[in-house]
């Protein structure tokens, strides 16, 4: 259990999607308020817009990445390097955890309906029994946070 874990499970109970509960759950440590940080991870729940591609837990731990240790210089490959170094680290770490990166092969290994596009579902107590999301977010933004050296 992690304080960061529980605030980003809190906010997609909440109703934020899983790159807004991961992303804003490090408001604090981005400088973004949440209203911002929401806006910006907005587009990536779903697996990127109910796409089932990236998941958006990984998506919204990758945004934090970024905000904290990434580079903004166009002409840095050594930091460029570094920080595709840290992407894959994540994913390395995430992967090996619960299988894969992909929505909706996260969905599907869970036993959930894969519906790709489409209205997001009610958030029902029957939308949270049959996800795995709770999971994937609470442990996306441990492991971010860990990288970050809170570990």
């Amino acid at each position: 259990m992690s304080e960061r874990g529980d605030r980003a499970e809190k906010l997609f109970y909440e109703g934020y999607n899983c790159a807004q509960a991961v992303f804003c759950a490090f408001s604090d440590v981005t400088g973004l308020e949440t209203e911002e940080a929401a806006r910006l991870a907005s587009s990536f729940g779903g697996g990127m817009g109910r796409l089932r591609e990236v998941c958006g837990a990984v998506s919204g731990a990758l945004l934090v990445l970024g905000a904290v240790r990434g580079y903004s210089e166009p002409g840095v490959p050594e930091e460029k390097k570094r920080h595709y170094e840290t992407v894959r680290e994540f994913a390395r770490r995430f992967s090996e955890e619960f299988g894969s990166i992909v929505c909706r092969e996260l969905l599907a290994g869970a036993g959930a309906t894969v519906a790709v596009g489409g209205d997001p579902e009610p958030r029902t107590p029957e939308f949270y029994k049959k996800r795995p999301c709770p999971a994937l977010i609470r442990r996306a933004a441990e492991i971010a946070d860990g990288m970050i050296g809170r570990e």
